[in-house]
């Protein structure tokens, strides 16, 4: 399979004027597209992090710019790196994502991860509970999720949810239904959650080692779980900057290609359009595509 890259796209900042964020994310997306990239996503933070810069930074909620995207967009997977589960109700979670796949074409994935921005969440009234309860209600949500995009239209009775009636129409496009991609590298936990529900895993790329190391936990937990370790697709979120020199990093993705990762994200190091102009002029999709 060939590599793809998808544009993780992180800071609204660029450019300063608010009245430029819409039209610079629409040019940015739609040149990625045509330049190859497979896959387009957002953070879901309310608040900028703060190790990136500061929290009065611009943020954009997740969803919804995505569904703007969606209409600026005809082909690139859309999605969010990752969805915090405390957020938004598992229900509407679901509903939210089969509303995007639906009107995007079938174009959604449910990116999904334990959330741990607690400023943010304190500070717009979302519940911040203890790190166990948060993975005890991601393995509910996904079950929510998976029970919202099947034909089980009943009851959902859990310890943290309780729903009625998991009725979702229209269905998604996408079948049996959006990628479930799980995001995070916490052996104990995560990854199992990956081995049990998810079609995708998103690690971060702080070196190849580093991704063969988690990878190898993921394989024993497929193994514990009795699930076939290859049906997990593997994707990389990148943190070396492409142009910066575009040889090391593709040198760098095809170790992770040797790995069996068939996806790896990437983020603006500059002016969004730029990036995404020099993404093209620089052949950068082409070249990870030959890895394959």
């Amino acid at each position: 399979m060939a590599m793809r890259l998808g544009l993780h796209y992180w800071n609204f900042s660029t450019p300063a004027d608010p009245a430029e964020i819409a039209p610079t994310l629409a040019e940015t997306a739609r040149i990625a597209e045509q330049a190859g990239v497979s896959a387009f996503s957002v953070m879901d933070h309310y608040f900028q992090m703060e190790f990136r810069t500061a929290a009065e930074e611009p943020m954009l909620e997740a969803y919804t710019t995505l569904g703007y995207v969606a209409a600026k967009t005809e082909r690139m997977t859309l999605g969010v790196l990752v969805t915090g589960v405390m957020y938004r109700y598992p229900g509407l979670l679901a509903k939210i994502v089969t509303t995007l796949d639906v009107l995007s074409g079938g174009r959604a994935r449910l990116g999904i991860g334990a959330s741990w921005y607690d400023r943010e969440q304190h500070g717009l009234g979302v519940p911040v509970v203890p790190v166990g309860e948060r993975f005890e209600r991601l393995e509910e949500a996904l079950r929510i999720c998976r029970q919202m995009w099947s034909e089980e239209n009943g009851r959902f009775d859990g310890r943290h949810y309780q729903l009625a009636e998991t009725l979702n129409v229209p269905a998604s496009i996408s079948r049996p239904h959006p990628p479930i991609m799980i995001g995070g590298g916490g052996e104990k936990k995560t990854l199992r959650l990956v081995a049990r529900y998810a079609n995708l895993c998103n690690l971060f790329g702080d070196s190849p080692s580093e991704v063969a190391r988690k990878l190898d936990v993921l394989r024993e937990h497929c193994r514990a779980e009795g699930r076939d370790y290859d049906s997990i697709e593997k994707t990389v979120l990148v943190m070396r900057p492409p142009l910066a020199d575009v040889d090391a990093f593709v040198a760098e993705v095809a170790e992770y290609a040797a790995l069996g990762v068939t996806e790896v994200q990437t983020m603006p190091d500059r002016h969004p359009v730029e990036f995404a102009r020099q993404l093209a002029e620089r052949q950068v999709v082409a070249r990870l595509a030959g890895l394959a």
